[in-house]
């Protein structure tokens, strides 16, 4: 026997989905969190609809993203441009296995893996799937906690700029690789943001 599931909105109560308060609708003016001021909404408005648009934009950008030079450094007047790819490679080649695996995985792991876990986790709700809500849920905070971890590539390129100034020995020039790279980090935070996980559990109750 199935338990029926009842949902916040169906008790009366809602959340702010900025710092997580909840309180019955009927206490509060609901243009505003009484705690963070935030816009209240028993759902997301659009939800589905402006994390699709953010996310086909995400993997649009991220093909230019690996193609394209990220940085370019210039020893002795002569430097060739590398792609993230190929600065991992070279990483690699030089013996930094540690840093080599953290550029991967910050730039080619974690953000294609926000794709494809939002993309699966919008398409479970546009299907109504009851299928391990809770775990759908779960998913959904761990890929919030870790997402941000897809910035440490744009963090390196950016400290290596800052500190390395020898001159006309060596220089470090940003290329638009990088450019490319941090839409796509900022457009997967942004359809994160604009998913609405109360969503996965609005289909419990149905028959």
């Amino acid at each position: 026997m199935n338990k029926k599931i009842l949902t916040a909105a169906q008790a009366g109560w809602i959340g702010c989905h900025v710092c997580g308060l909840t309180i019955p609708k009927q206490a509060v003016d609901l243009r505003s969190c009484p705690r963070c001021q935030a816009a209240m909404h028993s759902r997301k408005p659009k939800s589905l609809s402006r994390t699709w648009a953010l996310l086909l934009t995400a993997v649009i950008l991220y093909i230019p993203a690996n193609v394209y030079p990220v940085m370019t450094v210039i020893k002795m007047g002569r430097g060739e441009p590398d792609t993230i790819l190929s600065g991992v490679k070279h990483l690699i080649e030089s013996g930094m296995w540690p840093l080599a695996l953290l550029v991967f995985v910050a730039s080619i792991v974690v953000p294609v893996m926000k794709i494809g876990v939002l993309s699966y986790l919008v398409l479970s709700v546009q299907r109504r799937s009851k299928w391990r809500a809770l775990d759908r849920t779960m998913l959904y905070r761990l890929l919030e906690a870790f997402g941000h971890w897809s910035m440490v590539d744009i963090f390196l390129v950016s400290i290596l700029i800052a500190l390395v100034d020898f001159g006309s020995i060596a220089t470090i020039k940003p290329g638009i690789g990088a450019s490319f790279f941090a839409a796509v980090v900022v457009l997967t935070l942004l359809a994160a943001h604009s998913f609405d996980p109360r969503l996965i559990w609005d289909v419990m109750d149905e028959e």
